[in-house]
């Protein structure tokens, strides 16, 4: 069954763990990282559950393609927005531009987006700026997490992956009404 509500998601720090991240040089290529504890999971869920998924994702092609690889979540994504490829970074509306026009999707079906990320200032304000949902996922150190403007505050604050089917049902519901 296909779902309505469409997840667009970071990817560092959000699905993987970028503290474990194993690169063939300093700011080179990731060739393995592993997956933050929950997140492969809820990714493989929510895609066999019928979301639309797609990767909004700030680094290089390839390091995206090994560890989704590793993790076996090659097929889970139905677009790939990777900053290399799409010539920008987040919060650069080109981005998610990207990932609408890889789903064929048009200005209306933005209502029915929710961008997850856990950088404040590229994922959350991005997300926001070009009208989208945001949902702020918490669970990395390395960020920090108190919006210092209101283009930074997100929609919905997230503690632990297993929020997100519970974030995601609620607003499939929402949107049907």
């Amino acid at each position: 069954m296909k779902r309505r509500m469409i997840l667009f998601t970071d990817i560092g720090d959000t699905i993987i763990d970028e503290g474990t991240e194993i690169r063939d040089a300093p700011g080179g290529v990731v060739r393995s990282a592993e997956c933050l504890p929950g997140a492969r999971e809820v990714l493989l869920s929510l895609h066999d559950s019928g979301y639309t998924i797609a990767m909004v994702a700030d680094g290089l092609e390839e390091s995206f393609r090994n560890m989704m690889a590793q993790h076996g979540l090659d097929q889970v994504f139905a677009a790939r927005a990777i900053s290399e490829t799409v010539g920008a970074e987040k919060p650069d509306p080109r981005m998610f531009r990207a990932a609408m026009a890889q789903l064929k999707l048009r200005k209306r079906d933005k209502r029915r987006i929710l961008m997850l990320g856990n950088n404040l200032a590229r994922d959350i304000a991005g997300g926001n700026a070009f009208g989208l949902r945001t949902a702020l996922i918490r669970w990395s150190p390395r960020y920090r997490y108190d919006w210092t403007c209101e283009a930074e505050r997100p929609d919905y604050v997230l503690d632990s992956p297993w929020e997100l089917p519970m974030l995601l049902a609620h607003l499939e519901a929402e949107a049907s009404l």
